[in-house]
């Protein structure tokens, strides 16, 4: 590495760093006014705001944007580097635009290596003290608007219920399937399940068993019977929202197999979120690739109109990471297109702005 290379590195990761400080300083000051008022009517401790609120979600935040960031930063900088002929003197000492480009990918691999560890392993056991904060201080009970609940909570047995109430917890129109291979083995049904928070059992109220053994059938009833499924009343009475952003790379793996088994209807939103962990740090280097050659050459509109165009190009790529998704989750889109075409779409806008940039 050369002086140059450093000198470009110090000022990308720095400008990175600063306004990652000052924008999150902003986003502070402003959602601590939004929530000051809650955080007094439930009597939260300053010291849990502070350590257990603020200490876990200024990660979080600096991570979902950590691109946008990093677009702005370089172009930030680099447009500054052009005004001045900084970049028309590098080029013309008989430096590639290519070998120019070297160090900002190397601090973008930098930064897309932080990101991936902290999305991937770190942020999400922070997560956990930041949503029990807000449960305890500022949420609102999760209410499950599921409606005609199926799962498969083994191989072969398979539960129904109607709907289920996370007030109560109760699941209304209860019924367990057990089958061995295509073969019908029994079916018990009943009016309601509700869980004993004391005894950690369900409890069956006004059930139906059917039993099949052969060609012989029998029936049993009851008004109450005590039982454990391999089921929790957690699985119902949690926002898939909140699951997703406390699970690690690997605990989203055996979570989505798990779904995958039972078949959720939620999978799919599991999935993108487990390829946005990827994605989102590779879309590092198609922004930074982009920012590069957008702001390297010197014009009249000077920082102010590179930075417009940034602003644009980075809040576009935004809305059509979330149009993708919602395809994905409301449609029949293939999640993992759906994560990943964004970044297809701007790499080859990447490509284009990148045969303009100055030679």
């Amino acid at each position: 590495m050369k002086k140059l290379d450093l000198y470009i590195i110090r000022k990308f990761l720095g400008t990175f760093f600063f306004s990652l400080v000052l924008i999150l300083c902003i986003v502070v000051v402003f959602d601590l006014s939004e929530k000051l008022e809650k955080f007094l009517e439930n009597e939260a401790p300053v010291k849990a705001i502070v350590f257990d609120y603020y200490k876990n979600f200024i990660p979080y935040f600096a991570n979902v944007f950590s691109s946008l960031f990093t677009f702005i930063s370089v172009i930030f900088f680099t447009s500054k580097m052009a005004y001045d002929s900084e970049i028309i003197a590098i080029l013309s000492t008989g430096i590639s635009f290519r070998r120019f480009l070297f160090p900002y990918l190397m601090s973008a691999t930098v930064i897309a290596i932080l990101s991936f560890l902290l999305g991937a392993f770190i942020i999400p056991n922070a997560n956990e003290k930041r949503i029990e904060f807000e449960k305890q201080y500022m949420g609102k009970r999760y209410a499950n608007k599921e409606q005609n609940i199926h799962r498969q909570i083994a191989p072969g047995t398979y539960i129904y219920m109607s709907s289920y109430s996370v007030a109560s917890n109760v699941g209304y129109d209860f019924s367990i399937e057990n089958f061995r291979g295509d073969t019908l083995v029994n079916k018990l049904t009943s009016s309601r399940i509700t869980w004993d928070k004391e005894n950690k059992k369900w409890v069956i109220h006004n059930w139906k068993l059917r039993e099949i053994e052969g060609d012989k059938e029998t029936y049993t009833t009851g008004q109450k019977l005590d039982t454990v499924m391999a089921f929790q009343p957690s699985e119902f009475s949690e926002n898939p929202k909140k699951i997703r952003e406390q699970l690690t790379f690997p605990e989203l793996d055996r979570y989505i197999d798990r779904m995958k088994m039972r078949g959720s209807s939620n999978v799919i939103e599991f999935q993108i979120e487990k390829y946005k962990m990827i994605a989102n740090a590779f879309a590092t280097f198609i922004l930074t690739f982009i920012g590069v050659s957008i702001s390297s050459r010197k014009i009249r509109g000077g920082m102010g109109l590179h930075l417009g165009i940034g602003l644009l190009i980075s809040f576009s790529y935004i809305l059509f990471m979330q149009f993708s998704t919602v395809f994905a989750t409301n449609g029949n889109m293939n999640p993992l297109l759906a994560v990943w075409l964004p970044n297809i779409l701007f790499a080859i806008i990447g490509v284009f702005v990148y045969r303009t940039a100055p030679k």
